[in-house]
């Protein structure tokens, strides 16, 4: 199906460049058909009505902008800016798939094992947390190579980015004791950030002004707790002008 799609992508663009017909031709009698072509039967069109047609990522076209969203890891309203056919900048804003965190989450409970004042002979163990907010903000710098030969409209990049991360969370903790175990909560606010490393393809071959990508990201986090690693990623649309 994809191969057929842009077949006739193909085949569409073509025919733009030129018009190819049959013309009757009178030979001994006979009523024959040769194939000629003319020049000015070349169909003329505006720049932004042959970027419904043709690939929309034109060389003379740049800079290029890029909105829409991206489902995944994180989930984001994403855009991005092409200052030439080989960089690219992306600002995505979302929030974190949090139940993908949530081993994460309960293991660094251990950051407020004195959540209140604690008497001698009691101990405090995780019992549940709830999270109430989880935002991520990246910031990346991508490098494309075209992979024409793959499939037309088709790019693959790589690059690096700074990814930052707020989080608000809700805590249940057990107080223990030789007497009772009681059950409290408190609520926490943390912010970390840290870098991340960037592998993807994007392609652009639509009747439509819109390109799709598909991403992979190796983030390791450098400030609220340094070297942990966790890879993320997702797929996206964005309305290109």
């Amino acid at each position: 199906m994809r191969f057929v799609k842009i077949t006739l992508i193909t085949l569409s663009c073509s025919f733009a460049m030129g018009v190819t017909y049959a013309q009757k031709v009178h030979h001994g009698g006979k009523v024959m058909r040769t194939i000629t072509r003319h020049n000015y039967n070349v169909i003329k069109m505006s720049r932004s009505k042959a970027k419904t047609v043709c690939p929309i990522f034109e060389d003379t076209g740049y800079p290029y902008q890029g909105l829409g969203v991206k489902f995944g890891d994180p989930f984001a309203i994403t855009y991005k800016y092409y200052p030439n056919k080989h960089i690219g900048v992306v600002v995505d804003l979302g929030k974190s798939s949090s139940g993908l965190y949530s081993r994460y989450y309960s293991q660094i409970f251990s950051e407020y094992t004195q959540p209140d004042t604690i008497d001698l002979g009691e101990s405090v163990a995780y019992y549940s947390h709830n999270v109430k907010s989880d935002w991520v903000g990246e910031v990346k710098l991508l490098y494309h190579i075209e992979a024409e030969r793959l499939s037309p409209g088709l790019q693959v990049y790589s690059g690096i980015g700074l990814e930052a991360r707020s989080l608000t969370i809700n805590y249940d903790y057990q107080i223990l004791s030789s007497v009772e175990n009681k059950i409290r909560g408190i609520e926490r606010s943390r912010f970390t950030s840290g870098i991340e490393v960037i592998v993807g393809i994007e392609y652009s071959y639509f009747k439509l002004p819109m390109s799709a990508f598909m991403e992979l990201e190796y983030y390791v986090d450098v400030l609220k707790d340094p070297g942990w690693r966790k890879v993320q990623g997702g797929v996206g649309l964005r309305y290109v002008f």
